[in-house]
């Protein structure tokens, strides 16, 4: 689905109040933020804040769905959100939502609810990609050439990066968080020490796996970013115990003081917010956790976090889309080395996008630019699945686009992606749903349609075949003299034909 039809307070043409701004929704599992910056000549100057405690991960119940009470806090913030944005364009405002909405089973539903809500389309993201904008937020905002490990404890995931510069090295997402751990050990209110020792066992058993990669020996200095790790070093500072950097030795004191109140509403420190009190100590046990684990003696706050990397990530995103020029948007390097990786044939993956782009302008020459580039990525990767096997490789394409690491897409567009190679061939009830969706069926056809006229592998005529509309109906329209010297060409564009009369939202007819 295209963000045009998703947004409703602001149309895409309309000039925009603040034309040098941009917006990022963070939909985490504790706390849902809004953050407006503007970026002039490299420089990032926040424009406005907003935070809410929508604990949205707490309404996650044991079957994995969200209740609606759940549901019902994350729209009420979501709406508030939504008049502060009233002056701005779609283009202008990038949501994103992580742990909670990854493992929600009606994240779908949900969704259904919030984008229109928000009035902006939201993006479901991996847990490596929020690591990576994690580390962007950072490392544009607390520059360094130095190697780093980044950790950013949410209410339902760690993330750690170690990067250098602005490029992350590696990135992992752990599902362990703040919310799920004290839910889990200290969920009665009371602090004990048998809890904290089992939370450290169960944060342990999550992290174990990358002790080697997040070894001391791969980074030089430890930050930690968001509301964990603010939280704690609040506290420690507001009591002295330490500057504000996180240490092994000031997280056994807040333990200590956790075990003295025994109970978390008699739990009382200078500092400690009361939106805190009731996650304070699973975020304690993960911080320990890490810092005996991986050697880490301080810990640092750092001034960047997923927000600000979604302002940065969304301002390379548009660069690239003014210029017209691949490169700045890092989904274009991630689909170079999908390319790479699964040796594709990038020369037949060019020619089949060439025809289906001049197909497309033809019949949806007012498409958004997402729209278009997400034909275009279908395009040079319809063919991933051939690494798998040649059977049925449109189905081994889809399910490796849908669950690969894709660093720049959010799991809804590598969705959508999935779909539309899902679709490049045979019939079409496979993606009824999909097709139901405005826009989607102009890219399946035309992807389609490239693939029938480019499927001897050689060079083609990226102009024989043309799309007109006419009384409802597509003309698929080949000159004459191209189509009898093309009889196989001509065989498969009839069962084409076929194929839409048995299942498609659009009716075709082949003209000569």
């Amino acid at each position: 689905m295209n963000s045009v039809s998703l947004v409703t307070s602001v149309s895409e043409n309309t000039a925009p109040r603040w034309p040098g701004q941009l917006a990022a929704v963070d939909m985490g599992s504790n706390s849902f933020r809004l953050e407006i910056g503007q970026i002039h000549q490299g420089r990032y100057r926040r424009i406005d804040y907003l935070k809410e405690t929508v604990r949205l991960g707490a309404g996650l119940n044991d079957e994995g769905l969200l209740t609606r009470e759940a549901t019902a806090r994350g729209l009420a913030c979501l709406a508030r959100f939504s008049q502060r944005l009233q002056s701005y364009a779609p283009w202008q405002i990038r949501a994103v939502a992580t742990q909670t909405l990854r493992e929600a089973r009606n994240r779908d539903a949900f969704l259904a609810q919030a984008q229109p809500v928000l009035g902006a389309p939201i993006e479901v993201i991996s847990g490596r990609e929020e690591a990576r904008l994690i580390f962007a937020g950072v490392a544009r905002l607390q520059p360094s050439d130095k190697p780093r490990l980044v950790v950013d404890i949410g209410g339902r995931s760690t993330e750690m990066i170690i990067g250098r510069g602005r490029k992350p090295i590696q990135a992992e997402s752990f599902q362990v968080g703040s919310v799920s751990l004290s839910m889990k050990y200290f969920g009665d209110g009371r602090f004990t020490e048998i809890a904290f020792r089992a939370a450290q066992i169960a944060a342990g058993a999550e992290l174990e796996e990358a002790l080697e990669t997040f070894a001391p020996s791969n980074w030089s200095e430890a930050l930690g970013s968001s509301g964990t790790v603010g939280a704690v070093s609040q506290l420690l500072a507001a009591s002295k115990i330490t500057d504000g950097r996180i240490t092994p030795a000031g997280l056994r004191w807040l333990m200590e003081q956790c075990l003295r109140a025994g109970k978390v509403e008699k739990l009382s420190l200078p500092g400690l917010k009361e939106d805190r009190r009731a996650v304070i100590a699973g975020g304690l046990a993960i911080l320990y956790t890490l810092a005996a684990h991986f050697g880490i003696d301080e810990l640092m706050p750092a001034r960047g976090a997923l927000r600000q990397g979604v302002i940065f990530d969304l301002e390379e995103r548009l660069e690239a889309a003014a210029q017209r020029v691949d490169g700045h948007d890092i989904r274009d390097a991630s689909v170079r080395e999908l390319q790479r990786r699964f040796m594709v044939d990038t020369q037949h993956a060019m020619r089949v996008q060439s025809v289906a782009e001049m197909l497309y302008d033809s019949v949806q020459p007012r498409a958004s630019h997402d729209a278009r580039r997400e034909l275009q990525w279908a395009c040079s990767l319809h063919e991933v699945g051939m690494m798998v096997s040649h059977h049925d490789h449109h189905r081994h394409s889809a399910y490796m686009l849908a669950h690969v690491d894709a660093p720049g897409f959010s799991q809804s567009q590598q969705r959508r992606l999935a779909d539309l190679v899902l679709a490049q061939r045979g019939g079409l009830r496979k993606v009824e749903a999909s097709l139901a969706q405005p826009g989607i069926a102009w890219q399946v056809l035309c992807l389609r349609l490239a693939i029938i006229e480019c499927h001897a592998r050689g060079d083609v005529d990226p102009k024989a075949m043309r799309l007109a509309m006419a009384g409802g109906v597509v003309n698929v329209r080949v000159p004459e003299v191209w189509a009898s010297t093309h009889p196989r060409t001509m065989h498969l564009l009839g069962e084409e034909v076929a194929a839409w009369e048995r299942g498609g939202p659009l009716t075709l007819t082949l003209k000569r």
